[in-house]
């Protein structure tokens, strides 16, 4: 499949953005958000650690570092994948909870960015306007269950079958293309259960399996998904913040105090730009990669094969707490 040119003009982009034009002013927010943030919120030298909850090193940092550059690279290529890997990952090491909250800003940069650099966005807006809807009415349901339940090792095992399913699928199948197949039904249940999974484990395979199966055309698949996941992330992140200012009764010791949720703290945010910064490097190296000249058939097995790779790393890190 052919793509965009490779090169970038730099000259060029300045100019667009002096003009405040769409896709050079999306992409500029989405990197200066994320970098004014882990500016602005940034938790003094003593208290880089204190939130992470957990014997984090130099060596573990170096791993972050390493996983969120590779991922970025993945989702500029392909249009997914920065969660999927990144989440297994880091919860891990960190608390599960921890790593869904704080891993959600990344995966926000990189869609806002992508939905300018695709330039298709507005366009899937305006068909699959119903998709986007009950994708963040999932979404919403799925925070609310994150901010009742602690993230555990079954919804991710779940993950890991529907993805493993889908792989052997497409194996099998030879990579099918259905051709204009978005059936209602089906749109609105990926929708939704996208939201959800996003937001209760940061991880939401359904939307990629789906529109790789009916959408083959690599700016429009990328740009679709970035404009669906950029949005769950984005009511995500919003919810996450209202819910943690607003205080709740709890019961301490006989008497009746208020606590906040807690999901998106200041360090949590902070911590959440850092790593999207880092991942900027690798977001700019897949984003070019793309460009190049694209064989359909290496396109497709990549991503088939990623999502291979992304259900034995889940059922490596979930099949022995659940079944051992």
């Amino acid at each position: 499949m052919a793509t965009d040119h490779a090169d970038i003009d730099a000259r060029q982009f300045a100019r667009h953005l002096r003009a405040l034009r769409y896709r050079e002013v999306t992409m500029a927010f989405a990197t200066l958000a994320v970098v004014l943030g882990a500016i602005v919120l940034y938790p003094g030298r003593d208290g880089i650690a204190t939130g992470i909850q957990a014997d984090v090193g130099l060596t573990t940092l170096a791993l972050f570092v390493g996983v969120a550059v590779l991922a970025g690279v993945v989702k500029g290529m392909i249009g997914f994948g920065y969660a999927l890997i990144t989440t297994p990952i880091f919860a891990t090491v960190i608390d599960p909870t921890l790593a869904v909250v704080v891993l959600a800003i990344p995966p926000w940069m990189l869609n806002m960015f992508q939905i300018g650099e695709t330039d298709t966005g507005l366009a899937f807006v305006r068909e699959e306007w119903v998709l986007l809807v009950l994708a963040v009415v999932g979404s919403v349901v799925g925070v609310t269950f994150l901010a009742q339940y602690s993230a555990g090792p079954a919804v991710p095992f779940l993950i890991g079958l529907i993805i493993f399913g889908y792989v052997v699928f497409q194996i099998v199948q030879n990579f099918v293309t259905v051709e204009e197949a978005h059936h209602p039904l089906a749109l609105s249940t990926a929708g939704f259960l996208e939201g959800f999974l996003l937001a209760a484990s940061n991880l939401g395979p359904l939307l990629p399996a789906y529109f790789h199966t009916f959408e083959r055309d690599a700016e429009r698949y990328i740009g679709g998904l970035s404009m669906v996941l950029g949005t769950i992330f984005t009511v995500r992140i919003l919810q996450m913040l209202a819910m943690t200012a607003i205080e709740s009764p709890l019961t301490v010791g006989g008497t009746t105090v208020l606590a906040a949720t807690d999901l998106m703290t200041p360090y949590r945010l902070w911590l959440g730009c850092v790593i999207a910064v880092v991942t900027i490097v690798g977001l700019l190296a897949g984003t070019y990669l793309r460009r190049l000249e694209i064989d359909e058939e290496r396109f497709n097995w990549f991503v088939v094969g990623l999502l291979g790779i992304i259900a034995l790393n889940i059922f490596r890190n979930t099949i022995p707490v659940l079944f051992f």
